[in-house]
């Protein structure tokens, strides 16, 4: 019998209008609290996405204090003023309420405010000692799965990034409301559902910590969202797609937080860190040749995978290799197809990228070891300067 350990977060509540309900959804699970900080981006909070949630808590007794400084890739910086926002306000439960950044700098504030534990003690894998304030976490795009994840990352340089991981960071609750990824744009979906779908694959063939209940959420996180996506992108106000897509992204951060991620997401963080290309569109960007890459070792799984994406659409006849190979051509041909119709930006030119760029690309690309250990292929600095050629 296989030996393996999955851990995830207690409590998920998915319902279409949560949001408008909050105050009392958060009373009825933290009675005794008074004060709650919101972490949240300056855009969210003005755009009046938030209000109905901020209506609903104070309506239920909440003093609520809304810090609204995150910012994409949010730098060391950002986090710690925020975490003294929080601690000054005297707050006794933190919301993560926005995207992934929100929520990622939503656990490391109740991390820091429940314990004295500097940050920069926390990096890593498994650094994490303090106990924190009672997290929640409430995404509005579908994507980073971060609601269910052990997982912060921040930007510790001026290009590169950190993670903190330790269980100590799954939220009490993870609240799930489509109605608050209505209308979201066609790029953002597009960028935020494709990054899911990455967190499902690179799980489902991790070589490290795979294990059968990441490998049965990575699977239906896959078909939900490629099932989906294009309805989201072309019908932004499609409540059915919505739930689908944030439901998927959510088993996909429950699958790739015990199955980590491997060397899509590896590639893809240079180019956050240079080009300052949103996490999901980097990803995206790479995904293919990066498939294409690993096919030579990851072929019987990525055959698997087909049967839930693409089923029937590789001639089922000849040897089992041949039919496990043309399953898993089938598998990266749909994908391709599947990016393509989102309009997403498929080229690292279209995104600034020079030829005189990817070397650098390349080799920072390596610093992620913590990532590439769970490729299913080894991937050398050769071989991601080679897939940064392709892409160009």
């Amino acid at each position: 019998m296989m030996t393996f350990t999955f851990n995830t977060v207690p409590s998920i509540h998915a319902e279409y209008g949560a949001a408008r309900r909050l105050g009392q959804i958060l009373r009825e699970r933290f009675p005794a609290a008074a004060r709650i900080a919101v972490i949240t981006d300056a855009f969210l909070h003005r755009s009046g996405l938030l209000r109905p949630a901020l209506d609903s808590l104070a309506a239920h007794g909440w003093e609520v204090t809304v810090v609204d400084d995150v910012v994409a890739d949010p730098p060391e910086h950002v986090v710690l003023a925020s975490a003294r926002r929080v601690r000054d306000s005297s707050a006794q439960v933190v919301l993560g309420l926005g995207g992934g950044s929100s929520m990622d700098v939503a656990k490391l504030i109740a991390v820091l405010n429940g314990s004295e534990q500097p940050l920069q003690a926390m990096y890593g894998v498994g650094n994490v000692q303090g106990p924190r304030l009672p997290l929640v976490l409430m995404p509005t795009t579908a994507g980073t799965g971060s609601e269910a994840t052990a997982v912060s990352i921040v930007t510790t340089g001026e290009t590169t990034k950190s993670g903190v991981v330790s269980p100590v960071l799954y939220p009490d609750l993870a609240l799930l409301d489509a109605e608050l990824t209505i209308g979201l744009p066609a790029a953002i979906t597009a960028a935020t559902g494709i990054d899911a779908m990455v967190h499902a694959i690179e799980a489902y063939t991790s070589a490290r910590l795979k294990n059968p209940l990441s490998d049965m959420l990575a699977a239906q996180a896959l078909r939900l969202l490629s099932e989906n996506l294009i309805t989201a992108c072309e019908q932004p106000d499609n409540g059915a797609a919505r739930e689908a897509m944030l439901l998927g992204a959510t088993l996909a951060g429950q699958a790739f937080s015990n199955a980590p991620v491997a060397a899509v997401h590896a590639l893809a963080y240079p180019l956050g860190g240079h080009f300052h290309v949103p996490h999901g569109h980097s990803n995206a960007l790479v995904l293919i040749p990066v498939l294409r890459f690993n096919a030579q070792a990851a072929t019987p799984l990525y055959a698997e995978l087909a049967d839930m994406v693409t089923p029937g659409a590789a001639v089922a006849s000849g040897t089992p290799a041949d039919i496990a190979k043309a399953k898993t051509e089938a598998f990266i041909t749909h994908l391709d197809g599947l990016i393509d119709r989102t309009g997403i930006e498929r080229r690292l030119r279209d995104v600034g990228v020079t030829a005189a760029d990817l070397p650098r690309l390349a080799s920072d690309a390596m610093l992620q070891q913590r990532l590439l250990v769970n490729n299913p292929r080894p991937l050398q600095e050769a071989d991601a300067l080679a897939i940064y050629e392709a892409t160009l």
